[in-house]
Order: structure tokens, then C-alpha cells, then sequence
């Protein structure tokens, strides 16, 4: 990139230039991560929301097959009360040996049944345990949204009016801003934000970190606009150094 022309400019515009571009970057910074925020409280309410849906579907499925062993339980009995009676009126030993055996195999099949309906109705209580625990989490997320959406929108009222006041300071500093400077400064602010300027660290750039030669700092020391020579930023002396 060629050299400046020898341009004077005071090192407290630049200074103060700085400072309300980092202002500026600062609060949009903080605007832009409101709805960064919600969206995030959005993703924990959905994953909250879809906890609690497999849990009440875990249950009802449970329930189902709850009830269709209940249901098979009672049709066994009904069976089991039909044969008992047909015993009464069996046509021979042989069939009412028969009617016995059935009888004895559906009591025997009924007895596993009511065991595996009394795990079923265990899991039932444990799986409703979960719909609770999920429901009380989902509740708890969307007041939590609900809490955090508020908070946001108010901190963006303060944020985007303090925005509008910071922008006016800017404008304002601006119009200081030698008429030879102004194209190459309004440049590199488009490109590169508040990095286009930079102080001087212990003679070396703020930005970059590259060391400052003795002709630059001199230049500085005279007010002399310098950019750095490694990242082109505007360089300018900090506050607590004195300028000849």
C-alpha cells in the first residue's frame, strides 16, 4: 500500500474515533446476541417440550398393554366360569377330564397374567413419575423463555437508545476529521470496523502487535497520521502520552 501523504491530525480525534467505534461494536454486540439468547431458550423449551411427549407416548403404550392383558385376563375367566359349568353337564369322564385340564391350564395362565399385570401397573406408576418430572421441566423452560423474552426486549429498548445516542457522538467526531483523511479513514472503518484503528502499546501497534519503528513513533509525536505498517491500522499515541 504507498505511504500517506503527510496529513496532521490530532491523536485525541483518533482516540476518541476509537473509542466510539468499540462503543459502537460493544452495544450492536449486545443487540445481536438478544435474539441469539431466545433462540437458544426456544431450543431448551423444544427439547423440554419433545422430553415430555415421549414420556406420556412411553405411558400410553404402557397402558395399552396393561389394558389388553386386563382384557385377556377377564376373557380367560369368563372361559374359565363357562367350563365350570359345562362339568355339570359332561356326557362322560373322559370329556370331563378334559374340561378339568382346561380349566386347571387357563387358572394356571391366569396366575402368570395377574403377575405380569401387576409388573405392568409398577411400571405404569414408574413411567408416570417420568411424565411428571417431564411436564414440571417443560413448565419450568417456558417460564424461563417467558422470563428471558422479556428481559431481552426491555435490554433492546435501552440497548438500541443508546445505540442512536453513541451514533450521533459518531457523526459528530466525524465532522472533525481532516477533508484529505476522510475517504481513507471512511475506507477502512466500511472494511474493517473498530480495527481500522489502533493505539500504540509500548511502541508497538494495538492491534497487531508489531513493533514500531523510531520514525513512526516520531511521526506519532508530531501528530502525523501513521498507519501501521503490518496491518494498516490508524495508529494513535494513548492518552497518558505526551505529544510535542
Amino acid at each position: 500500500m504507498p505511504p500517506l501523504p503527510k496529513i496532521e491530525v490530532s491523536t485525541g480525534l483518533l482516540r476518541t474515533l476509537h473509542r466510539i467505534h468499540r462503543q459502537l461494536a460493544d452495544l450492536q454486540s449486545q443487540i445481536d446476541r438478544g435474539p441469539r439468547q431466545i433462540k437458544a431458550g426456544e431450543g431448551m423449551v423444544a427439547k423440554a417440550s419433545a422430553d415430555a411427549e415421549e414420556a406420556k407416548n412411553a405411558l400410553k403404550k404402557m397402558r395399552l398393554a396393561s389394558d389388553e392383558k386386563q382384557l385377556q385376563l377377564k376373557t380367560r375367566e369368563s372361559r374359565i366360569e363357562d367350563l365350570k359349568a359345562k362339568l355339570n353337564t359332561a356326557a362322560s369322564n373322559k370329556e370331563f377330564s378334559l374340561l378339568k385340564e382346561q380349566i386347571a391350564a387357563d387358572v394356571q395362565a391366569n396366575a402368570v397374567l395377574s403377575d405380569e399385570i401387576l409388573e405392568q401397573f409398577e411400571q405404569i406408576d414408574v413411567l408416570q413419575g417420568h411424565v411428571d418430572k417431564a411436564e414440571a421441566e417443560l413448565k419450568e423452560q417456558q417460564e424461563e423463555q417467558a422470563k428471558r423474552i422479556a428481559e431481552v426486549e426491555s435490554r433492546l429498548g435501552v440497548l438500541k437508545e443508546d445505540l442512536e445516542g453513541v451514533r450521533g457522538q459518531l457523526k459528530a467526531t466525524e465532522g472533525k476529521i481532516p477533508g484529505s483523511l476522510r475517504v481513507e479513514y471512511e475506507r477502512l472503518i466500511a472494511s474493517r470496523g473498530e480495527e481500522a484503528l489502533a493505539p500504540v502499546d509500548q511502541e508497538s501497534c494495538g492491534g497487531c502487535y508489531q513493533t514500531l519503528t523510531t520514525q513512526v513513533m516520531n511521526q506519532l509525536q508530531l501528530s502525523q497520521l501513521v498507519m501501521c505498517p503490518n496491518c494498516n491500522s490508524l495508529l494513535y499515541l494513548p492518552e497518558d502520552t505526551r505529544v510535542q
